[in-house]
């Protein structure tokens, strides 16, 4: 069979974004294999945009290209690199001889403006292929029960992550009025959703998650069935646009320019950068909280879930920043 190879070895947010440019190859090679390299632990998400025919499981530490492919049989007929913009990701896949590799290195110029979405599908317009940034829906089924509004503290760099205390703040305004909440963890951040959740007053029952990844179609049907999503900017913001679940995002170091949900009323982006046209005015994998997250207060987050239909007006006036 005829195979298409696409390596993006990189974490959930990321595979997310991809799912347009993955739609756009699956429409353009209908009669081939669709061979994605990603982390083993993603399976679930792959086998969820039901694009993908198969995964190629890939080891590497935090978003470096990784060492070696475990590439059996013939040389895949196509071999495209959305991992990056870098010769190694190509040099990674040339090693397959493909009979075609479709990259920046030997596509269109790269543009550090551009939306992650919109740069993965302007490349394969360059070589040909039409594709929609905006087209990131997955179909998963929402969790039965009423709406709880979920709350994801986490982040995988410091940066990117609010503190607890005020995640906790808002956690108890919107369960003072009268709303279930859910707080999620994702691996090793179990100790943080805890802190939150007894911050806020919530039962541990409230945590899900935490001492390993919550598997993918658990985590998608409850952000599918939840109200709102309150979450900074990581995988989980991205999984919300994918599931049209309205969400506030927080950010820091870098714009929503770059990372943010589409452009829709069902999600509120919050940023408070000294100068809105700058696009990475921090260290997105910094260890310790972006200076523009901590502008971003309490009252502004639930102002965002006000203005998504949630009745937490009147925890507004005691909300601490």
């Amino acid at each position: 069979m005829s195979t298409v190879l696409v390596l993006r070895a990189l974490g959930l947010g990321d595979l997310l974004t991809a799912v347009p440019a993955l739609r756009g190859l699956r429409r353009a090679y209908p009669g081939h294999e669709i061979v994605l390299a990603a982390p083993a632990r993603f399976a679930d998400v792959v086998a969820a945009t039901g694009v993908v025919d198969r995964l190629l499981p890939t080891v590497a530490r935090g978003r470096e290209v990784p060492s070696r492919l475990d590439w059996d049989g013939t040389p895949p007929d196509v071999a495209v690199d959305l991992h990056g913009n870098g010769r190694l990701s190509r040099e990674l896949l040339a090693a397959l001889r493909p009979g075609r590799i479709l990259s920046w290195v030997d596509g269109p110029a790269w543009r550090d403006d551009e939306h992650e979405r919109v740069r993965w599908c302007r490349l394969l317009r360059w070589y040909g292929i039409a594709s929609d940034p905006d087209d990131v829906r997955l179909d998963v089924v929402g969790t039965p029960g009423p709406g709880a509004v979920l709350i994801h503290p986490g982040a995988d760099a410091a940066a990117r992550r609010w503190p607890a205390d005020r995640f906790a703040a808002v956690a108890r305004a919107v369960a003072a009025a009268g709303l279930p909440v859910t707080i999620t963890a994702g691996r090793g951040e179990g100790a943080l959703a805890g802190a939150v959740a007894e911050r806020a007053g919530l039962p541990p029952g409230a945590v899900v998650g935490g001492d390993g990844d919550v598997p993918f179609g658990a985590l998608a049907g409850r952000v599918a069935g939840a109200r709102a999503v309150v979450v900074g900017d990581t995988g989980i913001a991205h999984l919300a646009s994918a599931v049209a679940t309205p969400s506030v995002v927080l950010f820091g170091p870098v714009s929503p320019a770059l990372w943010g949900p589409p452009a829709h009323p069902r999600h509120r982006v919050l940023w408070r950068a000294d100068d809105p046209a700058a696009l990475r005015p921090g260290d997105a994998h910094g260890t310790t909280p972006d200076a523009r997250l901590l502008r971003v207060g309490v009252p502004d987050v639930l102002t965002g879930l006000g203005a998504l239909g949630i009745p937490v007006d009147a925890a507004l006036s005691g909300a601490a920043r």
